[in-house]
């Protein structure tokens, strides 16, 4: 999936010469915590968050009253350069750019213009759609050895129980390196069914597992 088919077209941007003022008073009228920065240009030369406003801005209990804090301009705050995204990149990709620099939001900039934005909020609610999660289903977790073929295996007694699968996640075995988890969230709110026929061809369902319960 691309960036551009999730990303906020619709991007609430400040000049480097607003002021802090300015920011305060956008971000609560349009709800947002992020405001990339642009010059006259359209070019992104910054970014402004809700934290930064929240450490330039004295606190209410603090003894420095200095009101013309509010007067500054933003490119006293900003972050410059910030890192940005294109609109043809993975969103995958982009998820572990938020992750390993520990960022709230990307600009989108296409051509030297920014053209939208998204947010680890955005990347959120697509993760849950593309894991079906907020669909009726339930979530198989089954242990397989790291084999060609072995997703085609679990998905024929899949098919023989007739079942819709809504996402499957493949991740590694943190017990044995040469075996593989696979989530399956499926279609049905009683997995009882395809939970035995599983174990009848030998796969190992770890969850649903619950001791004491016997499924």
């Amino acid at each position: 999936m691309l960036i551009e088919e999730i990303m906020n077209r619709s991007v609430v941007t400040l000049a480097p010469e607003n002021s802090i003022k300015d920011a305060l008073s956008i971000m609560s009228e349009k709800k947002v915590r992020h405001l990339p920065i642009v010059s006259s240009e359209g070019k992104v030369v910054g970014i402004v968050t809700d934290r930064d406003l929240k450490e330039a801005v004295p606190s209410v209990f603090s003894e420095n009253k200095e009101l013309d804090i509010f007067k500054l301009s933003l490119a006293d705050i900003m972050t410059k350069n910030p890192i940005i995204g294109h609109p043809m990149d993975f969103v995958e990709e982009s998820a572990v750019i938020f992750y390993e620099n520990k960022i709230g939001a990307l600009p989108i900039v296409s051509n030297n213009k920014l053209v939208g934005i998204i947010t680890e909020t955005d990347l959120l609610y697509k993760y849950i759609e593309l894991t079906g999660a907020h669909q009726p289903g339930s979530q198989i977790e089954v242990r397989v050895p790291d084999i060609p073929g072995i997703l085609f295996e679990v998905s024929k007694v899949l098919h023989e129980q007739k079942l819709n699968v809504l996402s499957v996640l493949v991740y590694p075995d943190k017990e044995n390196p040469e075996n593989k988890i696979l989530v399956i969230r499926i279609k049905t709110m009683n997995p009882l069914n395809v939970i035995d026929e599983l174990r009848l061809e030998g796969f190992e369902v770890l969850w649903p597992n619950v001791p004491g319960i016997n499924i």
